[in-house]
């Protein structure tokens, strides 16, 4: 759709009560799913999740202002359920960022009391023991 034509139409809906606009919305949708010649762009989870608790609302012949001041508060729960999983993703990132090797560095090994192949020609070392306890008349 041209963006002039969507401006257009947006000033005619500005005018219109939610009564009007669902109505609108409901011949939107009529015509959508007759001759749409893309598919439709699906939202967020939270964009889908909210627009199918306003159906139900709409189906349960619930008033427009209710359904608007319902979905304003789903709008702001939503916002933040954004800004959480936004913040989430960012530790994610963080800890994986973190868990993988810098380029040049030396791959840890683990301690787990096994020794590593020792290349040809040298002798194998044996794990490391703790130092033996002085000797003498040392008491603890």
């Amino acid at each position: 759709m041209n963006p002039n034509l969507r401006d257009r139409i947006l000033r005619k809906l500005d005018t219109l009560n939610d009564e009007r606009a669902y109505q609108v919305l409901d011949y939107v949708e009529f015509l959508e799913s007759r001759y749409a010649e893309r598919p439709a762009v699906t939202g967020s989870i939270f964009q889908r999740f909210g627009d199918a608790v306003e159906d139900s609302l709409r189906a349960g012949r619930v008033s427009a202002g209710t359904i608007a001041k319902a979905m304003g508060l789903m709008g702001q729960a939503m916002s933040v359920l954004d800004g959480v999983a936004a913040a989430g993703k960012s530790v994610a990132s963080d800890i994986a960022g973190a868990a993988t090797p810098r380029p040049g560095a030396r791959p840890a090994t683990a301690a787990t009391g096994a020794t590593a192949a020792a290349p040809a020609g040298s002798p194998a070392t044996a794990p490391a023991t703790p130092p033996n306890p002085p000797s003498g008349d040392q008491t603890t």
